[in-house]
This record gives C-alpha cells, sequence and structure tokens, in this order.
C-alpha cells in the first residue's frame, strides 16, 4: 500500500498508473530503503511482531512483548508525523539538533492500516494476558475506540487550544487567554440588579429552559404514544420527527415570518388587542422557542423507547396491591423512566449549549457561546484566545451537567426487561395525567403544523413576505430536469443535493455502529478508565459545531493526517460529533436489559462478539433506530461545523442553503429546504423497516379481581 496520501483519493486507482515513477506513491519499505529513515523503526517494530508471532508459544510474555511492540509503534508513529512535515522538521529546534530532513507527505492507506495493526496487538496482546477475561473482542474495541476517539476529538480541540497560546508570528502568548478569562462580558451578574448579563450565564440558563422542556414535551409525546387510546399516533410520531429533519436558520425564519415583528400572528394579535407586540422574538425568548421545536424530537426519540420498555408485569403488579393508576404512574412508571429522563435532559442541555443556527438567526444583539466562539475566530475581533476562553466555558458547563446526572443515577438499577417470562399490557395513563398530557401535545402539535405551513407556503409564492402569488419557479430552478439526448440534472441545487445523500447515508450506519458499541462497553464492561472514556466521548457533542469544524481545520489541513477538502472529513465530523447521542440513548437502552441476559449467553459458550448480535442488538431497536434517524438528518441538517468543512468538490445542502439566504434567494432555500424534508422522511421510513420493532412476546390476560 501506498504510504503516503494520494491527493486524488485512494479508492480511484488512478495512482496505479504511477506507481513506479512517483516517489510519495511507494510502500514504507521502499520508502526507506531510498532515503526516508524515520521509517525504519516502524518497519522494525513491525518485523519484531512477526517474529514474536511465529517463535513464540501463547501466553503471558508474549501478549506483553506484543503490547509493548505495538505501543512503541504507535507512538513512533506520532511522534515523526508530528515532527516531519512537507519542508522538513515542523520545529526549528530539532533541525538545529539533528540536522535538515526531507519533508514527508500526510499518512496514507499504508500507515493507516500499520497504525491499526499496532493498536490491535496492544489488544491482543493484553487478551494473551488475561486482562478483561481474555476476552479479544472486548479489548479490540476498546483500543480502536479510544484510537479514533484521540484523533478525531482529542487531536483537533488540541491543536485549535495550541493556537490560543500562540502570537501572530508564532511565538508563546498568554496574554489573549490572561485577558479574556477576567472579561465581564462573559461573567458579569449585573442581571439580577436589572443590568447586563454576562454570554455564559444567559448560554446557561438559556440551556436549563430548554432541557427542561424538550424532556417535558419528549416525555408528553411518548406517553401519548404509548399509554393513551389517542387515535392518530402515526401522525403524531411523524409531527414529532419532522422539526429535526429541517435546518435550524429555516425553522428560525419560519419563526420570524410568524411571530416577528411584522409576521402574520403578531399582525393579527396588534389589529385585534391593539397592543403593540415590538421584536420580543428577537433574543433568548425566540431562541428558546426555536430551540424547542428543533430539539423536542431528541427527547421523544430517546424516551420512546424507554417508556415502552417499562415492565407490564410491575404496574400490574403495583394495581394487584390496590394502588390506583395514579399512584402507579407515580411510584412505579415513572421512577423506572428515570434513565431516559436524565438522558433526555442531558442531551436537550447540551444540544442547547452548542445550538449555533438558531441564535445566529434570532438571537439579536443577545448572543450566546457558540455564537460569540464564531464571530471571535470569523469576525473583525479575530481573537483565537477569546474562542479558546470561550469553549471551556461551554465544556465545563456541559461536563459539569453530565457528572450531576451520573451522580443522580448512581448505584441505582432500572433493570426491567430480564430472561423471565414477561406478561401484561402497559397500564393507561391515569386521567388526571391523560388529560393535560394530551392538551399539551395538541397545542404543541397545532403550532408546529402552523410553522411547517408557513414554512412551505414559502416555497409557492414568489417573494415570501412581499408578493404572494403563486409559483413553481424555485422549485423548476432548484431541482429542474431535462429530457433532451438523455435525463440531464439542470437545477442548481443537485450537485449539492447527491454529494449530501451520499455522505449522509455513509456516516449514519458508521455512526449508529460505533456509538451502540461503546454504549454496551460502557454499560456491560467494567475496564481502567472507563468514566474518562465516556467524558472523551461527550467532549464532541459538548462543543459547537463552528469550534469543531475550526479544529478540524486546523488539525487537519497539513500532515500528518491530511483530509479538508475530502469527504473524509465531513464524515469524521458527522461520526464523532453525533456519535454521543447514539450513545447515550444506546446507555439509557442498556440499562434496562439485565445482566443475566449477557451472563446466561456466555454461559453457553458464545463469545462476547455473539452475545452483542444474537441477544443485545435486537433488544436494542429503539435505540438503533434512534441513531442511525438522528445520524442521518443531523448529517444533512447540520450548518456550524459543515460551513468550514465544505469544498467546491464536496458541498452540502445546508452550506449551500446559507448561500441562497445570503444572496436573498428565500424562495429557493424554503423550496430546497422542503425537498429535503420530504426526502428524510422517506428514508427515515426505510430505516423504520429495516430495523423493524422490538419484540419481547409479552402476553396479555386479565387481572383478578381481589376478593372483597
Amino acid at each position: 500500500m501506498p504510504w503516503y496520501r494520494i491527493r486524488h483519493g485512494f479508492f480511484g486507482f488512478d495512482w496505479l498508473a504511477d506507481l513506479t515513477t512517483k516517489r510519495d506513491l511507494w510502500p514504507a519499505l521502499v520508502q526507506a530503503v531510498t532515503g526516508r529513515w524515520q521509517l525504519w523503526p516502524i518497519l522494525a517494530l513491525g518485523a519484531l511482531a512477526i517474529f514474536l508471532r511465529l517463535t513464540r508459544a501463547p501466553g503471558a510474555s508474549r501478549g506483553r512483548a506484543l503490547a509493548l511492540t505495538g505501543a512503541a509503534g504507535l507512538v513512533w508513529m506520532v511522534v515523526e508525523g508530528l515532527s516531519i512535515g512537507l519542508r522538513g522538521w515542523n520545529w526549528g529546534l530539532l533541525e538545529t539538533t539533528f540536522g535538515a530532513v526531507g519533508g514527508q507527505p500526510a499518512f496514507g492507506a499504508g500507515a493507516l492500516i500499520l497504525g491499526a495493526i499496532f493498536t490491535l496487538m496492544i489488544a491482543f496482546g493484553q487478551a494473551e494476558r488475561g486482562a478483561l477475561k481474555g476476552d479479544a473482542f472486548v479489548l479490540g474495541s476498546i483500543a480502536l475506540l479510544i484510537a479514533l476517539v484521540a484523533t478525531f476529538v482529542f487531536y483537533p480541540i488540541l491543536s485549535m487550544f495550541t493556537g490560543a497560546f500562540q502570537d501572530f508570528d508564532g511565538s508563546f502568548t498568554t496574554e489573549g487567554v490572561a485577558r479574556n478569562i477576567i472579561d465581564p462580558k462573559i461573567w458579569s451578574l449585573s442581571c439580577l440588579t436589572g443590568g447586563y448579563c454576562g454570554v455564559a450565564w444567559r448560554t446557561f440558563f438559556l440551556a436549563i429552559c430548554t432541557a427542561a422542556g424538550t424532556t417535558t414535551l419528549g416525555l408528553a409525546f411518548a406517553l401519548v404514544a404509548t399509554r393513551t387510546a389517542f387515535p392518530f399516533k402515526k401522525s403524531l410520531r411523524l409531527l414529532t420527527v419532522l422539526p429535526i429533519i429541517t435546518p435550524p436558520f429555516v425553522v428560525g425564519l419560519a419563526l420570524t415570518m410568524m411571530l416577528g415583528r411584522s409576521g402574520v400572528v403578531t399582525q393579527w394579535i396588534e389589529a385585534l388587542t391593539g397592543f403593540e407586540l415590538g421584536r420580543w422574538l428577537y433574543g433568548l425568548t425566540g431562541i428558546w422557542i426555536a430551540q424547542m421545536l428543533s430539539f423536542t424530537p431528541i427527547s421523544f426519540l430517546i424516551l420512546i423507547g424507554v417508556v415502552d420498555g417499562v415492565s407490564p408485569s410491575m404496574e400490574e403488579a403495583s394495581q394487584t396491591l390496590r394502588s390506583d393508576r395514579w399512584r402507579t404512574f407515580r411510584k412505579v412508571s415513572l421512577p423506572l423512566m428515570a434513565p431516559g429522563l436524565a438522558n433526555a435532559f442531558l442531551i436537550g442541555f447540551i444540544e442547547s449549549m452548542a445550538d449555533f443556527g438558531n441564535p445566529l438567526v434570532l438571537g439579536g444583539s443577545g448572543g450566546v457561546l457558540s455564537t460569540e466562539i464564531f464571530f471571535a475566530v470569523v469576525g473583525a475581533q479575530n481573537d483565537p484566545a477569546r474562542a479558546a476562553v470561550l469553549a471551556t466555558v461551554l465544556l465545563i458547563f456541559t461536563l459539569s451537567a453530565f457528572l450531576a446526572q451520573r451522580f443522580w443515577l448512581a448505584g441505582r438499577n432500572f433493570a426491567t426487561v430480564t430472561g423471565k417470562g414477561d406478561g401484561g399490557r402497559h397500564a393507561m395513563l391515569p386521567a388526571r395525567v391523560a388529560a393535560p398530557v394530551i392538551g399539551i401535545v395538541l397545542f404543541w402539535g397545532a403550532f408546529t403544523i402552523a410553522v411547517y405551513a408557513l414554512i412551505l407556503f414559502g416555497g409557492f409564492v414568489r417573494v415570501w413576505g412581499l408578493d404572494h402569488s403563486l409559483t413553481f419557479e424555485h422549485y423548476q430552478r432548484a431541482f429542474g430536469v431535462a429530457l433532451d439526448g438523455g435525463l440531464r440534472w439542470t437545477g442548481v441545487a443537485w450537485n449539492s443535493f447527491w454529494t449530501t445523500m451520499r455522505i449522509a447515508l455513509l456516516a449514519a450506519p458508521l455512526t449508529a455502529a460505533v456509538g451502540l458499541l461503546t454504549a454496551w462497553l460502557i454499560v456491560r464492561q467494567r475496564f481502567p478508565g472507563r468514566a474518562i472514556f465516556e467524558f472523551a466521548l461527550m467532549m464532541s457533542f459538548a462543543i459547537p459545531g463552528t469550534v469543531i469544524g475550526i479544529s478540524y481545520i486546523m488539525a487537519f489541513n497539513l500532515p500528518p493526517v491530511q483530509m479538508t477538502g475530502t469527504a473524509a472529513i465531513l464524515i469524521a465530523c458527522f461520526v464523532f460529533r453525533n456519535m454521543p447521542v447514539g450513545v447515550r440513548g444506546g446507555v439509557a437502552a442498556m440499562a434496562q436489559l439485565d445482566g443475566s441476559l449477557d451472563e446466561a449467553s456466555l454461559t453457553l459458550g458464545a463469545g462476547s462478539g455473539r452475545t452483542m448480535r444474537r441477544v443485545i442488538l435486537p433488544l436494542m431497536r429503539p435505540a438503533i433506530l434512534a441513531a442511525l434517524v438522528y445520524s442521518f438528518v443531523r448529517a444533512i441538517t447540520s450548518i456550524s461545523a459543515v460551513i468550514f468543512l465544505v469544498s467546491a468538490k464536496y458541498n452540502m445542502a445546508t452550506a449551500y442553503i446559507v448561500g441562497l439566504v445570503e444572496n436573498g434567494e428565500y424562495g429557493i432555500a424554503i423550496a430546497y429546504s422542503s425537498v429535503l424534508i420530504v426526502v428524510m422522511i422517506t428514508v427515515i421510513g426505510g430505516f423504520q423497516l429495516l430495523v423493524g420493532e422490538r419484540q419481547m412476546r409479552r402476553r396479555e390476560h386479565k387481572l383478578k379481581e381481589a376478593a372483597a
């Protein structure tokens, strides 16, 4: 394999024609022989591993040697990759010490494969030593996930924070960090006395309100869908998914047209009451409404599986003991939903903290951390130190919420799905709960329908807000086709549309697989550093997409890993940005599966991989569906990170729509968004058919009335 990166792509295989003439296409052995001495230690360690494998008997001694060899190989690859760049040494001190050296391109297929082999050597060596009962599948999964998280989470973030301590000439300085860390515009609490409130506390207050609101609404929708006789449950599920499959700035634009200063509803209220509403929508209130619309579906997707997973037999046992439905719901059902509620609140809190699109459209003069970070980097400030400080503040808030959730759930057992027979049916909601819950759902559903009707209307009018004459011009310009001489895609949106679909369909299953595997390892396995590992995964989700995008550019624009301008950087960003949702949903679902299921499978001779595939995954279908849906939708609708990572060849739909909005072409932007909504609904339905529903073989039976 070529050791170094092929600029035009490995899988095109055009490089085969130049294999003998271009040095950068040669494998590592030829590179080392022809002068790149830094590759000799890597080749020597690879040869040592083969020697150990062929000449030493399996056991603790060989395992220790293999693990040390793999670790040494990884360390040397990292050191030499970071030390030598395109033009030689990356630091003058190294050139002074060791003399001049030839430059090298970024790592390619050969380097990536050998890096994965070194990583697995560590895992398999530890398995031979007896770590984690010698389970190679578990150890290999942990090792690969740690390597991926280190590469695509820690390395980019470290690259960004390193820039905060560099002056414009590259020298080390702490002036910018020291100046920003005590800035009253970040920490001021004068709002308690009627003054100005710092951006940190504004963002924190908004996140608390959004998390509480989305968790409440998500639970209400989940209860109506599973515990009531509501006649339109399928339509209700579709309605809850609609907001999440819409670019956030489109929701903000629709809210502006509805509730803004010249909005339809605002003018109607003013004409009816004579009361002037003003610009109340712009600020934290408008952002909160938009975030409630955007993030309630995430809570619903997390909670629907948790609510459905509560054992009916426990509820029936409570009623047999003469508890009424209200007491059963309050004392039995609701406490068993605690893992899902805690995870939904945590996800809502982090989503609000990291949200960029809604605050950008509706923030007005009241910015939040994500927008302040964006303007600190790309605005007139050009202050990377301020961006790093703000990102650290945001990270402290989100990780504190994670710690609080962990503390609250610590030591509690919520398992309701065991290997034993489970009969009965879910208890219906008591009247005192059903009535307000259905009322809330109907109100929010009507509001959502009104917002989306306005969005749909905007695609069929000539100029939204000015000229409402009907037209199909926007759809024709965006998605026009011609049949002369064969089918031709003449619409201006087709290129970005097909690129978005390909990348999203590649990223979604990878995100779900990595997220659910991680959840299984966190819940079912006990290994050193498990809590730190879980924290590391949440970091990619806690940091704003703007920071993720900028950090990816800073980390992957130069060797040793060069990915800018490729589809790979977009896929990696989506996978590791959205993976925590699959992790948290999987953790909530796994908390309801009794550990005896795993133990029974292992006792009967199945390995960890087979147990995961044949026992755990079929019972986690709601979590799988949630991970697939969320990752696919976010790959299409994300904007904050994508806007930094797109290129002329790989332009995503949201970045293209932002360009349309900036050019004032609102009709085409709305038409494009409407088509994306229809496509996403279709693909989500396909995911539902592919994954199927969880079958628990519950038998319905009637409770015998107790003797008087």
